[in-house]
């Protein structure tokens, strides 16, 4: 049976997000291995060859770009160095699964930066879906002004909300680079960014002797980041973005899995009640943001 274009973008959405996740698990694994800077380096090589290789390819080297279009890349690669810092190192001291779990507000900050920052419409369902998100947020952090000390809160539950604002306005930059910028530009310009912040942080830090076990986790690392990249690319370009955008959820599930298996890490109720808050709410989102399109297109006003 042919699949149709939709089923295809779920797919590769959901293949995207599993690689992404697994990828994550290969880093966190090499927490007690080597240093962060030292692991972004050796992730960074192949990564940066593949890039290389496709976007000769494709002749992406060829295209001109604009003066608005380089200054949005600049400022997209640069705040994919901090997120990549300040995800990596909250993912070498905290539970896979929980660090995840609060990424899935991701569809919520866009929105709202979305609406604050570039002036896109917003209606006060989806604005109540955000608030009532944040507050699922809350709940896997619990900081201590709400929960007292004791319940988890560190530095690292900072780093992540940093790694979700840096992502936040990556994602917005994107909005605004024009259609005619090659994806693969904007993907090899970052993969780069982060290699140059593995290579400046390493000179503070002695590199550690590769073990198998190290040279295993880091293959596995550099294969699923690629394959994320890959099928991310393939899921943007097949079905409608309204319909594969919610499979990106698939991330959590694998997250919640692999932190099981291989960390012995299950999170707590109240973790899974925030999670699961965050989920809805994120879905709820990506369905009014998919009415408001088909309102548009039909002519008629956004609510």
């Amino acid at each position: 049976m042919a699949l149709t274009d939709n089923t295809r973008g779920a797919l590769f959405m959901m293949g995207s997000m599993t690689a992404f996740t697994l990828n994550d698990a290969c880093m966190k694994s090499l927490s007690g291995e080597m240093p962060l800077f030292q692991a972004l380096v050796l992730r960074s090589i192949p990564v940066i060859v593949f890039l290389g290789i496709m976007a000769w390819r494709a002749g992406t080297f060829r295209t001109r770009i604009g003066r608005k279009d380089q200054m949005l890349i600049a400022l997209r690669t640069a705040v994919e160095i901090a997120a990549a810092y300040f995800f990596i190192s909250a993912l070498f001291h905290l539970p896979i699964a929980d660090v995840t779990a609060i990424l899935q507000a991701l569809p919520l900050t866009v929105t709202l930066a979305g609406a604050v920052f570039l002036g896109e419409a917003v209606g006060w369902k989806r604005l109540l879906a955000i608030l009532v998100g944040f507050v699922g947020v809350l709940l896997i952090l619990r900081p201590p002004f709400l929960f007292g000390e004791g319940g988890g809160f560190s530095v690292y539950s900072i780093y992540v909300l940093l790694a979700v604002a840096c992502v936040t306005v990556r994602d917005l930059c994107a909005r605004r680079i024009s259609v005619a910028v090659p994806s693969m530009t904007i993907a090899l310009a970052a993969a780069v960014g982060v290699m140059s912040l593995g290579a400046v942080g390493s000179l503070t830090q002695p590199w550690q002797p590769v073990s198998a076990t190290s040279a295993f986790w880091l293959g596995g690392a550099s294969f699923f980041i690629i394959g994320g990249y890959v099928f991310s690319v393939s899921a943007m370009r097949s079905g409608e973005i309204g319909f594969v955008a919610p499979f990106r959820y698939t991330s959590l599930v694998v997250a919640l899995l692999l932190g099981l298996f291989i960390f012995g890490d299950w999170p707590d109720q109240l973790t899974l009640l925030g999670s699961a808050i965050v989920v809805a709410t994120g879905l709820f989102t990506l369905y009014r943001e998919r009415l408001t399109a088909k309102r548009q297109r039909q002519g008629l006003r956004p609510r």
